[in-house]
């Protein structure tokens, strides 16, 4: 029981600890929205966008905890990335070079 007890308070505390940083990127952009989605073993990937197109992500070890985080940090959630919601997403220069550099004229794979 005390085992359990301790996750539970873990768990808590690692939920509080990003919605504090979801919160503060909402402050910073001029509000957020997100989506949370499963990444595998490694727990939940959650993606935000702020007011101002800027974007971000944090990683939750569980689904649960990403799901309770962005619930007390009040954003909106998105059940998919994508339509009006990824369209608010702003890009620049840097993420233009990346995405072209993996695709045209990048290093050699091999």
């Amino acid at each position: 029981m005390a085992d359990t007890q301790q996750v539970d308070a873990r768990a808590e505390r690692k939920a509080a600890k990003l919605a504090r940083e979801i919160s503060a990127f909402s402050k910073a952009h001029g509000g957020a929205e997100g989506h949370v989605a499963y990444i595998g073993e490694r727990g939940a990937r959650i993606v935000l966008v702020g007011a101002d197109g800027g974007w971000g992500d944090l990683v939750a070890p569980t689904c649960a905890i990403a799901e309770q985080a962005v619930e007390k940090s009040g954003i909106t959630v998105h059940e998919s990335f994508d339509g009006e919601f990824a369209a608010k997403v702003k890009t620049g220069p840097y993420e233009w070079q990346r995405m072209a550099g993996i695709q045209l004229g990048g290093p050699a794979n091999g």
